[in-house]
């Protein structure tokens, strides 16, 4: 049975991570709709391939989920596995 402590801090990692999580892709929205506008006001003429920067945004957002839950849970992972669970 998992102590009130470790559920409390297991519940404050998931909070904070899904947190992290929303703040990094709300940011990087805002940073990518900002250069698409910069882009279409000084070079109107020419087109912007939105689906290859779209598709590009989410593999490193998912690249920097993943990196931030090993960082976030890895002490966790490191002591469950020397459990042997």
């Amino acid at each position: 049975m998992i102590s009130v402590f470790v559920q409390e801090r297991l519940l404050g990692a998931a909070l904070g991570s899904i947190v992290t999580g929303l703040v990094v892709f709300e940011q990087r929205r805002d940073i990518y709709k900002s250069i698409m506008e910069t882009q279409s006001q000084f070079a109107p003429e020419t087109q912007v391939n939105q689906p290859a920067v779209k598709k590009r945004s989410e593999l490193h957002l998912a690249h920097m989920w993943n990196k931030s839950i090993d960082q976030t849970f890895g002490a966790l992972i490191e002591f469950t596995s020397s459990r042997g669970w």
